[in-house]
């Protein structure tokens, strides 16, 4: 795929020897990996690869496309530390989230933990139970773990975000874990804004499901994720959606035997995002082999830069950075001037950051220089 030996020079700064896979770089600074990530090329290359042979062969080559599906599986389950059979491919974290908070039979009575600073696709869904008697007890990101422990005792489920998508807040998700572990609480994760960047092991997190989409930073494309169930709960959760790939006999077309896929496959409701699928494949594949240890540091000097930088020149922090809580996201901010006026004026130098509730949210990813930090620090009014 052309990126076999891009971890050969260990001394080196991963920008520095990676910065060809990248050619967004050529042309930007992008801080945005937290809204959608510019594609990295190999996952670019997969995607033209596949189109040129649709393009001139059709599905002459379908086993191909089988294949790239179970790489996705295969990439996705050793970045997570799952089993394949436990990966569905899904079009984003929302169909994800939805598949959960839809497909469990929920009882008037029952709770569930969510917090109050999540985006919608993992607010949304929750609140929507309410209406079938389920309560939704709303807590703070911020709040210590005695708070979740408490709030837990006789939940159904917890969902929470590994980071949050404006403060950039990274959850204990060990801790959160073991507590739904020890009150036998369903514990669902919105992973989309940490995985690719920081490490994440399921099975330490005692993690009954999770969600991400493909284009933050897994620098994949869109309409292209990964939903994890983990293998004990797939009877837990029933399908939402209904097609002929969710049954596990979807290869015999004269089948009418209703019986689920024994794996998470059971969530998919016909074709999928093959093209998608061959651009998620070798993204995943690409961080794999540059290697989540290396890249999670990368990224926490890059938001580290970020931080000080912006509060010398009299910037406010939303969420002041850690180690253990920090994430590629930095939100700021100026009191009396107005945000979107400095994205704006920043846009204008070819450096790309969002807007976000009043605040300027920065998130860049491991090839990124130092330099190009400081240039957009610089470019601050």
């Amino acid at each position: 795929m052309g990126f076999e030996n891009v971890v050969e020079e260990e001394s080196l700064p991963l920008w520095e020897h990676l910065r060809d896979q990248f050619p967004v770089t050529r042309n930007l600074v992008y801080l945005n990996h937290a809204s959608i990530a510019p594609l990295s090329k190999p996952a670019a290359d997969a995607m033209i690869s596949f189109s040129r042979d649709a393009l001139f062969h059709g599905s002459l080559h379908y086993p191909k496309w089988l294949e790239a599906y179970e790489r996705v599986r295969r990439g996705a389950a050793r970045m997570l530390h799952a089993e394949a059979s436990e990966i569905a491919l899904i079009k984003n974290t929302s169909e994800g989230i939805s598949t959960v908070a839809t497909g469990i039979a929920w009882k008037p009575g029952d709770r569930i933990v969510a917090f109050s600073e999540e985006f919608p696709a993992n607010f949304l869904p929750w609140k929507r139970l309410e209406a079938k008697g389920v309560t939704v007890e709303w807590l703070s990101v911020a709040d210590p773990l005695e708070r979740v422990e408490q709030a837990a005792r006789g939940a159904r489920l917890l969902a929470i975000s590994y980071v949050q998508y404006i403060s950039g807040f990274r959850a204990d998700l060990k801790s959160i874990g073991e507590i739904c572990r020890r009150h036998d609480v369903f514990f669902f994760v919105d992973a989309i804004q940490g995985l690719g960047a920081f490490a994440l092991d399921v099975r330490a997190a005692h993690i009954d499901a999770l969600a991400a989409d493909g284009h933050k930073w897994l620098l994949g494309p869109e309409g292209c994720g990964i939903l994890y169930v983990r293998k004990e709960r797939l009877d837990e959760i029933d399908p939402v959606e209904f097609g002929w790939t969710n049954v596990a006999a979807y290869n015999d077309y004269t089948a009418s035997d209703m019986s689920l896929r024994p794996d998470a496959g059971r969530y998919e409701c016909g074709t999928l995002n093959t093209v998608g699928c061959f651009g998620l494949a070798a993204a995943i594949e690409f961080l794999l082999e540059v290697g989540i240890h290396r890249i999670a540091p990368a990224i926490h000097a890059l938001a580290g830069q970020i931080e000080k930088g912006v509060q010398a020149k009299g910037y406010q922090v939303m969420h002041p950075r850690t180690l253990e809580t920090g994430s590629g996201i930095v939100s700021f901010r100026k009191p009396g001037v107005d945000s979107q006026t400095i994205v704006d004026h920043l846009a204008k130098q070819r450096i790309i950051v969002a807007q976000r509730h009043g605040w300027i949210r920065s998130s860049p990813h491991f090839y990124l220089s130092p330099k190009e930090i400081g240039r957009a620090l610089e470019a601050l009014p």
